[in-house]
């Protein structure tokens, strides 16, 4: 579990981060900060809801056995 949790934060290091947005003056790196923390918070939503699913099924699947 903790290795797929560092995977996650990795390929959100690599995708998000690069990422830039245009804006007007100097508000630019402020929007570009505010949507990068907007998209890595919804993929982090995901993220743990997609490890939980995996607990569960193993659990189940140990418990079932």
């Amino acid at each position: 579990m903790w290795v797929l949790i560092i995977i996650g934060g990795g390929l959100m290091v690599v995708f998000i981060g690069p990422l830039s947005f245009s804006g007007d003056g100097q508000l630019n790196p402020l929007i570009n900060s505010g949507v990068k923390v907007l998209i890595a918070m919804i993929l982090i939503f995901i993220w743990v809801l997609a490890l939980l699913k995996i607990k569960n099924w193993i659990f189940r699947k140990i418990v079932n056995s």
